[in-house]
């Protein structure tokens, strides 16, 4: 039987407000975030806008902030904030023993 879920690493290696990346080969490259709190969160790393790399912007509480445009995506929910409109897949991350899991099922899911 295949795993639920994927270990990705220790929680310990991603630093509080930072972001990974995590290729997914046949399928979308995923942010994990960290947030000030020690949550950690897992989006597609796809702004809804122009496409920006999520990864590669500021972490806010439970937000990350696109770097290209500055829209405010929800960590919880993949929404786009304020007026702007839109949303990113999140992917399901649960801690297990000091170590990352993300939802198998939702992080494989663009694959052909």
């Amino acid at each position: 039987m295949i795993a639920e879920w994927l270990d990705i690493g220790p929680v310990d290696q991603l630093p509080a407000l930072g972001a990974r990346t995590l290729p997914v080969q046949g399928g979308e490259e995923i942010a994990i975030f960290r947030t000030a709190n020690g949550q950690v969160y897992a989006l597609i790393n796809k702004c809804p806008h122009k496409h920006g790399p999520l990864s590669q912007g500021i972490v806010h509480d439970t937000t990350v902030t696109c770097p290209l445009h500055n829209w405010r995506i929800s960590l919880l929910t993949g929404e786009a904030l304020g007026e702007d409109k839109g949303c990113v897949p999140v992917i399901p991350v649960k801690i297990d023993g000091g170590s990352i899991l993300i939802g198998r099922r939702e992080a494989l899911q663009g694959m052909a």
